[in-house]
């Protein structure tokens, strides 16, 4: 397992065809996942809508945080002492969001989608985050975004290094494939960071197609894992707190930045 002190982190991408709104079937296959990974890494990472695919059923499929899912994903990042990202619906004082977590066995930390996919109807089901989130874990800082988002380099800004690792979990379709590789690579380049995409395979019950191609970049834009096409597989690696720095004080691009607000 990684430590502190050697500031490596064991990353696992796990891409699978999402059973349609079962969330049994699809919780019941994250536990069996997140079993086998104990003791091998210490962050599994999850598709959009990791127990339901992209449905707009929000009021139907929608939990609250101290819901039947993420009491689940709790207890199985406590029993495997490893943590655990994704996104589901959530429900919250009346409202839907496709909500990512972050759950570690001490902590759990949550984060709204702030793009919602209008081609997808998505505004019309589900209310916009206006926060990002940064998690601090095992030496890393950690941003957490959700698949649309990826479209937005303004709300992704690595200002100051605020983070070593840009996560985004995806529903995102085979006809689009192009734009998925060039803004994960985009991303990763421009903010000196790792990033990753974990995507879904399959096809959903809107008829979509999935062919997976989840990734895990370098700051330099390298493919550090082999992009799986159309295979429900989980990948494992360590990425290196030390080599990230590294780079940015031998290449330090992020010192020219232009400074900006978001309003």
């Amino acid at each position: 397992m990684a430590t502190q002190e050697d500031c490596k982190l064991g990353v696992s991408l796990v891409q699978y065809d999402i059973a349609w709104e079962d969330k049994e079937k699809n919780l019941s296959y994250i536990y069996s996942v997140m079993s086998s990974l104990a003791g091998k890494t210490d962050l599994v990472l999850l598709p959009e809508m990791c127990t339901t695919g992209f449905s707009m059923n929000s009021r139907l499929l929608a939990e609250p945080v101290n819901g039947n899912s993420i009491n689940n994903l709790k207890a199985w990042a406590e029993k495997f002492n490893l943590a655990v990202c994704g996104s589901y619906i959530a429900e919250d004082k009346g409202e839907y969001f496709n909500r990512g977590f972050f759950i570690t066995p001490q902590s759990e930390h949550y984060y709204d989608k702030r793009h919602l996919f209008r081609m997808g109807s998505e505004p019309s089901f589900f209310s916009a985050g206006n926060n990002r989130l940064i998690v601090q874990y095992k030496g890393f800082s950690i941003c957490l975004l959700i698949c649309y988002d990826l479209r937005f380099p303004v709300w992704a800004r690595n200002v100051g290094n605020a983070y070593d690792l840009l996560i985004y979990v995806a529903n995102w379709p085979a006809s689009r494939n192009k734009v998925w590789n060039a803004l994960l690579t985009a991303r990763a380049i421009e903010n000196m960071s790792y990033v990753c995409g974990v995507n879904r395979t399959g096809r959903d019950g809107n008829g979509l197609n999935y062919d997976g191609l989840s990734r895990l970049i370098n700051a330099k834009g390298d493919d550090i894992l082999p992009p799986l096409l159309n295979q429900n597989e989980t990948q494992s690696v360590y990425i290196s707190k030390i080599d990230i720095e590294a780079f940015r004080a031998k290449f330090p691009v992020w010192e020219d930045a232009d400074s900006f607000e978001i309003k």
